[in-house]
């Protein structure tokens, strides 16, 4: 996993960096189990301070993204499948809302934002 910060970015980097680990958890790029480099590790790889990285680490285990075994390492947490499904479900309904609310602006209805979804379907099915 490659981790990019950009630090003319708004976020904060711990933010830039959990967000990203939480995205390749998401999207599989990181599997349930898989261990993670030690958070001086990663500080050091990111050139970041040691503390951002706890802080990240730190996060990603209250949210359950993540668990710690003492004198073993931080691995991808493999327990909690169904969060991440909602987290996920979370996400899309989050980008709906934002859309339905844009279209609504906009003066689009309902039957409108379907079809447009109809035809994002039709051409990723092609």
């Amino acid at each position: 996993m490659k981790i990019i910060i950009k630090n003319a970015s708004d976020q904060p980097l711990y933010q830039q960096i959990k967000d990203q680990f939480k995205d390749a958890i998401l999207s599989n790029e990181l599997q349930e189990g898989e261990l993670l480099p030690s958070i001086r590790s990663l500080a050091t790889d990111l050139h970041v301070s040691v503390l951002t990285t706890k802080r990240v680490y730190a996060e990603l285990e209250t949210e359950g993204y993540i668990v710690t075994k003492v004198g073993k390492g931080t691995y991808v947490a493999s327990e909690n499948l169904e969060l991440l499904a909602e987290s996920k479900r979370l996400m899309v309904e989050s980008k709906l809302v934002e859309a339905w609310t844009m279209a609504r602006t906009l003066g689009i209805n309902k039957e409108e934002l379907y079809s447009m979804m109809d035809l994002l379907f039709e051409e990723e099915n092609e």
